[in-house]
């Protein structure tokens, strides 16, 4: 247990169809909230607000190293299969995470209605996402309230088939009305071809624990197992690779020393709720946020015979250049093999068509195709940053040296919060050298972001960022009464699914999903 810590705490209508990173409905109020919680809240309750302009935000987020300037004239032809020219990534985290994180945000919130113009309060927002990972972003109201998501009493309906790629599995795409919309629990989950062909690996992964478990299986039954598998592969695979295996065992002390979490509980330092776990505004409107800096602008998909050069994709692009646009039927040269994706191979080279894509590092610097989002994506403000950046401040959020403090670190100095890429270098700017007003007063969103380059090289989340998305995470799961680690904290994931018969991560989702 960290001493630090320990004494810090002692001290389908297309209105509806919101893309990520639209914000949550507020209402015209104070900043502060006078109840203690509701389903948004606050960690840091005491904090005071950071005291920011739009113009400094403005300045910041069009600071050429944070919209990546470089970048702009990146096509596929000229994006490189070579890891020594994306900054050496020796050790970075696979480039599926970024999607799979947006996968995790669709299913702790949604607002379909929201004014970031508006002054937020936690006390006038409401989250249509229950703030638990029960995987409503597929399951909707279920199979009796909307029977028009599923495939008879206990399967989900799937999409059309499409090619099978050369990894030998086959493809599919979401169902689909006629105009094209997906018909699935979240529309946001059909808004890049990556997300929503994960939101059809979710799919199929309920229907094949369906068809494990057998025809006698409720539908409960197989709802209840694949939520604990997901959420088993939240906890074990994908906090320890964003925030780091080391926060994720202090918190949860039992998974390191062999003990039952009933008698060695979380040590959840900063994230308390009274009655039922909440959605902190730390959380999803900066600290959840650090995938933002992860996502490249071009990824390869498969290793099909291509219509266009390298059958790499750009995430944004004019018609009639391919991207990864959603709200649409999948194109068959999308189609995803996830062996580019997530760590599936045994052993992948770094280099070449055949390489395990590496998400780009977490740090102060956002691809060039996010610092101009088209029209269907987002309205004005279409520098994400910069979206990013007034949304803080539009939720009174407190300064990232005011959480250090708070959490009993000593925040980074002036010259180590820089703007750019990782690693950081002289060749990135201060963030004081943007404005004089920063000065011990940095974004929280940003600051988390600069931490993460300037502790890790961007490998992971660092002390502060860490901290709270790891805090928010396990507290969310292990608050949740219908949760694994809640009812039975001794289960384990049924081998079968396992490819070595006892692990369970992502990846072995995927391989399992796609067995059928």
């Amino acid at each position: 247990m960290n001493d630090d810590l320990r004494k810090a705490t002692h001290s389908s209508s297309k209105n509806f169809i919101r893309p990520h990173g639209v914000g949550l409905r507020g209402l015209t109020a104070p900043r502060g909230s006078e109840q203690f919680e509701g389903r948004f809240g606050r960690m840091f309750r005491t904090l005071p607000a950071a005291e920011h302009t739009d113009d400094d935000l403005k300045a910041l987020a069009a600071e050429k190293a944070m919209t990546a300037e470089f970048e702009a004239q990146q096509t596929p032809e000229t994006e490189p299969d070579n890891e020594e020219n994306v900054d050496g990534e020796k050790i970075h985290i696979s480039a599926g995470y970024t999607y799979f994180g947006q996968f995790v945000d669709h299913d702790l919130t949604f607002d379909p209605a929201s004014s970031l113009q508006k002054q937020n309060d936690p006390d006038g927002l409401v989250d249509f996402r229950t703030p638990r990972f029960d995987l409503d972003c597929v399951y909707g109201r279920g199979p009796d309230d909307q029977p028009y998501l599923y495939d008879g009493p206990v399967r989900m309906l799937l999409g059309d088939k499409l090619d099978v790629n050369p990894g030998g599995t086959q493809a599919f795409d979401l169902p689909r009305s006629r105009n094209g919309r997906a018909l699935i629990g979240d529309p946001r989950n059909d808004e890049n071809s990556i997300v929503s062909q994960f939101q059809g690996i979710m799919l199929r992964f309920h229907n094949r624990v369906a068809a494990l478990l057998g025809s006698d299986a409720s539908f409960a039954e197989v709802q209840q197992t694949v939520r604990w598998h997901y959420q088993w592969a939240v906890l074990h695979d994908f906090l320890p690779t964003i925030a780091g295996g080391n926060v994720v065992k202090d918190i949860l002390p039992h998974l390191d020393n062999g003990k039952s979490i009933r008698e060695d509980k979380p040590q959840l330092f900063f994230f308390h709720w009274r009655d039922a776990p909440f959605m902190p505004l730390e959380f999803s409107v900066a600290a959840y946020r650090f995938g933002h800096s992860m996502v490249r602008p071009i990824y390869r998909l498969n290793r099909k015979p291509p219509t266009q050069p390298e059958s790499r994709i750009l995430i944004f692009a004019k018609p009639p250049q391919p991207s990864l646009a959603g709200f649409r039927p999948l194109d068959k040269d999308r189609t995803i093999e996830w062996d580019l994706f997530f760590p599936i191979r045994k052993k992948a080279p770094v280099v070449g068509k055949e390489r395990l894509q590496p998400a780009y590092k977490i740090d102060s610097s956002l691809v060039n195709p996010l610092g101009n989002l088209p029209p269907e994506v987002a309205s004005n403000p279409a520098i994400l940053a910069e979206r990013n950046l007034l949304r803080g401040k539009s939720f009174g959020l407190p300064s990232g040296q005011s959480v250090a403090r708070y959490m009993g670190r000593t925040p980074l100095t002036e010259d180590q919060l820089k703007v750019g890429k990782a690693p950081d270098d002289k060749t990135n700017k201060r963030l004081v050298d943007i404005s004089p007003k920063f000065e011990d007063n940095a974004p929280l969103w940003y600051y988390i972001l600069a931490e993460a380059q300037h502790e890790h090289g961007g490998r992971h989340l660092g002390t502060v960022g860490g901290r709270i998305v790891a805090e928010v995470i396990i507290g969310l799961i292990a608050g949740d009464n219908f949760s694994y680690l809640a009812q039975d904290p001794t289960w384990r994931p049924d081998p079968q699914l396992c490819r070595d018969g006892k692990n369970f991560h992502i990846a072995d989702l995927i391989v399992a999903a796609t067995s059928t």
